[in-house]
């Protein structure tokens, strides 16, 4: 189903699971991928912003939109974050629409408090969602996608995981964690034609509404990040590996760089004293794959 650059990109004959697709962010993505002829796979356990409870609601009415759009999707309310649930959700989309091409990892919660306060049980229960269940999704999806040599994963990483945020250890450390699953789910799944990205958006929806300026809700709506998400989990997209900053209809690849650096046969803590300057150097900046940088760093030896 190649598509020119001036016809609409569409998912006619495509099977897409969107996680945490009751509200928010997920929601505009399930939508969005049901307007372009995406069999949907619309999951949420339906719970509260930290995770507690559950509702069949919020799936329910999201599938029913897309099905009065004249689209075709089913709810689930698995949950993500234990291997039963991840399996039941992919097994969902294999007994209603006979295959899996897309899996958007997009279910969350937050449980916020300052590192000193925060419980452990705070830190494993974000980690669980957010990094477990993109774990498990993707995992029980994989095999699929593999035998059929075609798959689309996006994953959800935040400018919190990027970059830290106050209040949030538990919350930047299962982003920063999917950016690392991400970059390694495009290198194994390359030879499957598996292409596997992750987003890290800024978006007005219940789990920032508290974090964000209220002069964002109507610039930074979930429904100018779901198009980066389209895109991404379309078969057009040859790009793998890559996360990518989004919101209010801006889009920017964001990679992680080595500076130049500096070396010495003599390491000593003084010398890294009397040098960190260069040791803090941010330009030219070196190659970030993993197999460039090791080269990077033997060829600054010879």
């Amino acid at each position: 189903m190649p598509a020119g650059e001036d016809s609409e990109l569409r998912f006619d004959g495509r099977v897409a699971v969107v996680t945490g697709a009751g509200h928010g962010l997920g929601r505009s993505h399930a939508l969005l991928l049901g307007r372009r002829g995406a069999k949907v796979v619309v999951n949420d356990l339906g719970g509260a912003l930290d995770g507690s409870g559950a509702s069949s609601g919020p799936a329910a009415e999201v599938a029913e939109l897309i099905v009065k759009d004249g689209g075709e999707a089913v709810a689930s309310t698995d949950n993500v974050a234990t291997p039963e649930g991840a399996e039941a959700i992919v097994r969902t989309a294999l007994d209603a629409f006979g295959r899996v091409d897309v899996v958007v990892n997009n279910a969350g919660i937050l449980r916020d408090r300052s590192f000193g306060k925060m419980t452990v049980e705070e830190f494993d229960a974000v980690i669980a969602v957010h990094v477990r269940g993109s774990f498990l999704v993707s995992r029980a999806a994989f095999p699929h996608m593999k035998e059929q040599a075609y798959g689309r994963i996006v994953n959800t990483s935040s400018p919190a995981g990027l970059f830290g945020n106050f209040g949030q250890a538990n919350y930047s450390t299962a982003k920063m964690g999917l950016v690392g699953l991400t970059k390694t789910l495009g290198i194994e799944g390359a030879r499957a034609n598996i292409k596997a990205n992750a987003i890290a958006p800024v978006a007005w929806t219940r789990m920032t509404e508290t974090l964000l300026p209220a002069e964002f809700e109507s610039r930074f709506t979930p429904e100018r990040v779901s198009p980066l998400v389209a895109y991404l989990a379309h078969e057009s997209c040859e790009t793998s590996g890559e996360v990518f900053s989004v919101g209010a209809g801006r889009i920017a690849r964001v990679f992680v760089a080595e500076g130049p650096g500096w070396r010495t046969d003599a390491l000593t803590v003084e010398a890294i004293r009397d040098n960190w300057e260069a040791v803090m150097a941010e330009q030219p900046y070196l190659p970030t794959k993993l197999g460039e940088q090791a080269g990077a760093s033997l060829q600054a030896m010879l």
